[in-house]
């Protein structure tokens, strides 16, 4: 039994696309040329257009046409961005070393807020829910675009009185300055999720449809309690998070990816 129609154009524009020849901002073809050229309506272009923008190689702009996404992937260095010797550490530090790492401009607006902690925030910071907690939010940007968004949580038993209950990023980051102040974080909870992404992380990260988020949550604990909880939100064809664990010397003098 033969594909339905629609199918068959998605996968010869696919294929077009993975080919490099319609490169990344390239414009396709108008609904009506592609119904003309594979003498179908305009209806069945459309339902191949919907699968492809849908699979996150496409993107239509009103009144412009339909173009190719620009696919960059930016690696964020999970297991180093807590160190606070050798590397930098922080709210800021981390990201900006790993963007120019990739030859990429980067910035970010910053955005704090007290808020009532949500069932899953006080279940890690062990308060109550409902208590009030600090947030310290920054959509972060590459090259000018929306790229993720990280959102740190800490409890008023840690942030009352500091720096951190201040509206502007820290200096040293967080981290160090957590540390310079008798709250080492020794060790850390990762948790990762994929979902389809909030209304609100469609708009503020300019997501395309069909595309889903990798979220990834984070608990800072001293020797006796948790004192942080970051939640990054990074869309997931954007992304590739990197672990590296005990001795790498064996990497020395190859070419990280």
């Amino acid at each position: 039994m033969p594909e339905p129609k629609y199918r068959q154009i998605a996968d010869e524009l696919r294929t077009q696309i993975t080919r490099g020849d319609i490169p990344p901002g390239g414009k396709l073809p108008t609904e009506a040329e592609l119904g003309k050229e594979h003498g179908v309506s305009r209806g069945t272009v459309r339902l191949a257009l919907g699968a492809l923008t849908n699979e996150g190689l496409i993107e239509g702009t009103a009144g412009k046409g339909t173009f190719v996404r620009e696919h960059v992937v930016l690696t964020y260095y999970a297991s180093r961005s807590e160190q606070v010797g050798g590397q930098p550490a922080g709210e800021s530090d981390s990201y900006m070393t790993d963007v120019k790492s990739a030859g990429r401009e980067g910035s970010q607006d910053f955005e704090l807020k007290m808020e009532r902690a949500s069932s899953g925030v006080a279940e890690r910071l062990r308060v109550e829910e409902g208590d009030t907690v600090v947030l310290r939010r920054l959509l972060r940007y590459l090259d000018g675009k929306p790229w993720s968004i990280q959102a740190t949580y800490y409890p008023m038993r840690v942030a009352q009185g500091t720096p951190i209950m201040e509206p502007q990023d820290i200096k040293e980051g967080t981290t160090r300055w957590l540390a310079n102040n008798g709250l080492e974080q020794v060790g850390f909870r990762d948790e990762m999720t994929t979902r389809m992404p909030t209304p609100e992380e469609v708009s503020a990260l300019r997501m395309g449809t069909g595309v889903p988020v990798l979220a990834h949550i984070r608990t800072g604990y001293t020797a006796t309690e948790p004192v942080r909880l970051t939640e990054t939100i990074f869309p997931g064809d954007r992304h590739r998070v990197l672990y590296e664990l005990g001795d790498l010397s064996a990497l020395e003098g190859q070419a990280r990816p």
